[in-house]
């Protein structure tokens, strides 16, 4: 089995290690069985998406694809706006296949230390990620509202750059159970079938 992380450089950061620290927590928590593919492009947004959906995620063939962005697309000084952002998500979920699709929301921010976002806009790229969700019918995963709820949220958001947007490992370990957890349901049916 395979599945495509494909998203910004917070799909991409190694956090330190030797390569995408979100591909070795999947790894680990999805097992031998999954081969884990990193798409992630920092400084990405959806217009880029659309231009390399074919070239780093269809190329490979995945029985899943996370769809991971809108941290770059919500920052106020390269904004898309919600509309074409919204046209651009629903683009590249819908060529790869609304049922292989994880569309990750945006994950808050540290609002004390980044200065080109607020929480409230990427509540509403959030939103606006679960409105695409529900219009094409593919998977969906919260992480602007799990994160909210976590007590620790400043330290989770915490990582090597400490800018606000680019959580640590704290923030990594929680993406990663959130979709190890959707790919176990997801994939549950599958394995029940005779």
């Amino acid at each position: 089995m395979k599945v495509v992380c494909f998203g910004d450089s917070l799909t991409a950061r190694t956090e330190g290690h030797d390569r995408p620290l979100l591909s070795i927590l999947l790894e680990q928590k999805l097992g031998a069985e999954w081969e884990v593919v990193n798409a992630g492009v920092p400084g990405n947004n959806t217009f880029q998406a659309r231009e390399r959906v074919e070239s780093d995620v269809l190329r490979h063939d995945p029985d899943l694809v996370t769809v991971f962005f809108g941290a770059n697309d919500a920052a106020f000084h390269k904004q898309v706006p919600l509309s074409d952002f919204r046209t651009n998500l629903t683009e590249v979920v819908t060529r790869i296949g609304p049922n292989r699709v994880i569309l990750i929301s945006p994950a808050p921010i540290d609002e004390r230390l980044q200065e080109y976002r607020t929480n409230e806009v990427m509540q509403q790229y959030a939103d606006a990620v679960r409105e695409v969700s529900e219009a094409v019918g593919s998977h969906y995963l919260d992480l602007f509202t799990r994160m909210m709820e976590l007590p620790n949220l400043h330290e989770v958001l915490r990582g090597k750059r400490n800018d606000g947007l680019h959580f640590g490992e704290l923030g990594y370990e929680v993406l990663a159970e959130e979709i190890s957890q959707q790919i176990k349901r997801i994939m549950q049916p599958w394995k029940e079938a005779p």
